[in-house]
């Protein structure tokens, strides 16, 4: 919890997130991640200074159970002084002991979003689903939080100005908002009416952006002119490698997507292109023999190529 202090912002964790959320469409099957078709409503994690602390308290943590169909999950929530905003001890259930900060008690609007976080820990937990190293975990658990319907809350307790700031969660604003807006784009949601912080809003367009660069990058038909002649570029000097193994296009190196290569028989072998799916970030693999429409085996998304 950023709690006054500087505020991370760009995009410093996108390969560890992109990772997650591929990593939540293999583990969980394209059909379960589409029963999360719907966001988690803010009425109904709506909290007022008039409602009593602890039933409210418990009335949020039963939606987030509900929310992520964990019937047999209950969640007890204290409250105590902590340096992180809140914990969660994880263990077989059905019970689960969620410890808060302190601040929350007078900081009532953020509940939802601190517990949306802690919640989806004892989620993954049960999935077995977890990434090595608490920083990459703690991302992993951000990015499910967003992709599944809950996270937008997490995005909207990030509040800045020129004397104070507070930010939740391990992802950056825009992290935040490239994942909520990948959601969106994958289930046709329109998450910046939600929104009460300005902030928040301005991450939220930001990674709505970057997510649509996913969609716009060759061998892809949306890719611009330049992504294009770029393209056909690295295509013709792979050709006249004429060996086996992977030669990556100037798009890969700069950061890119795509990268190519040939079978272990070299020259005698068709050229391949290897390059992400815009939705779900798996790799696919093509021969570059020109246009063509392929299926993601993991999302399901449908994608015109020119390879």
């Amino acid at each position: 919890m950023t709690d006054g202090g500087p505020v991370v912002h760009g995009y410093p964790h996108l390969e560890t997130v992109r990772s997650a959320i591929t990593a939540l469409y293999k583990r969980l099957s394209y059909d379960t991640v589409h029963t999360f078709d719907t966001s988690i409503a803010p009425a109904d994690v709506a909290f007022c200074d008039q409602d009593d602390l602890h039933l409210g308290v418990q009335r949020v943590a039963r939606e987030m159970v509900r929310h992520l169909r964990l019937p047999d999950a209950r969640m007890i929530v204290s409250f105590r002084e902590m340096e992180h905003a809140a914990y969660v001890e994880l263990a077989a259930g059905p019970e689960y002991f969620i410890e808060l900060n302190d601040r929350f008690r007078t900081h009532r609007r953020d509940i939802g979003a601190a517990l949306a976080h802690e919640v989806m820990h004892v989620y993954l937990h049960r999935l077995d689903l977890a990434f090595p190293g608490t920083r990459d975990n703690e991302i992993l658990t951000d990015t499910a939080t967003t992709y599944l319907g809950a996270g937008w809350l997490l995005l909207d307790a990030y509040r800045e100005d020129g004397v104070s700031s507070q930010k939740l969660g391990y992802l950056t604003p825009e992290e935040f908002g490239y994942v909520l807006a990948k959601r969106a784009i994958a289930f046709g949601e329109a998450p910046e009416t939600w929104f009460t912080s300005a902030q928040a809003y301005t991450a939220y367009t930001k990674g709505l952006a970057q997510a649509r660069r996913d969609e716009q990058q060759p061998p892809l038909t949306a890719a611009g002119w330049a992504g294009r002649r770029r393209y056909a570029k690295d295509r013709r000097s792979a050709e006249g490698r004429g060996s086996g193994g992977a030669a990556a296009g100037a798009s890969l190196r700069d950061g890119g997507v795509y990268s190519f290569s040939r079978g272990p028989g070299g020259a005698a072998e068709p050229l391949r292109v290897s390059f992400p799916c815009p939705t779900c970030q798996q790799r696919i693999r093509l021969p570059a023999q020109g246009r063509v429409r392929a299926r993601c085996g993991v999302c399901r998304t449908v994608l015109e190529c020119d390879t």
